[in-house]
């Protein structure tokens, strides 16, 4: 799953380097995971725009001049606490949606098995999107 990702957002890096659209958002409870957090910087560094809706733990640092200019972390309560997981990925105009069961964190990508699901129904896609 952990290889997964970093796939999902090395290939936003390269669509930003090739000047295509190239933007991630992840709706997760806890990012806390080394390597996807230097991903995620090497992507916002190449142009990728993201944004993070985070419930608990968040270990990337926003606002570094140079690293981390184009991320935006935000914590969301209420009626959006439950602990769906979400992650979109621009993927050059032909967006992909998925959600699963891990956050990301080492235990969660490195230790357990976990799922991880294409939303492919287009309105099913939207309403996912809009969560």
């Amino acid at each position: 799953l952990k290889d997964k990702f970093l796939a999902l957002i090395r290939r936003e890096t390269s669509n930003a380097k090739d000047g295509k659209n190239a933007r991630i958002t992840a709706k997760i409870n806890s990012l806390c995971d080394m390597d996807i957090i230097i991903a995620l910087y090497e992507a916002s560094m190449a142009g990728v725009k993201i944004d993070l809706i985070i419930r608990g733990i968040c270990c990337l640092k926003t606002c570094i001049p140079g690293v981390s200019e184009n991320i935006t972390v935000r914590s969301i309560v209420g009626r959006f606490l439950e602990h769906s997981r979400i992650f979109y990925f621009e993927n050059a105009g032909n967006p992909e949606l998925y959600c699963g069961s891990a956050d990301w964190m080492p235990r969660n990508l490195e230790r357990r098995v976990e799922i991880l699901f294409p939303i492919e129904e287009p309105d099913l896609k939207d309403r996912v999107y809009h969560i």
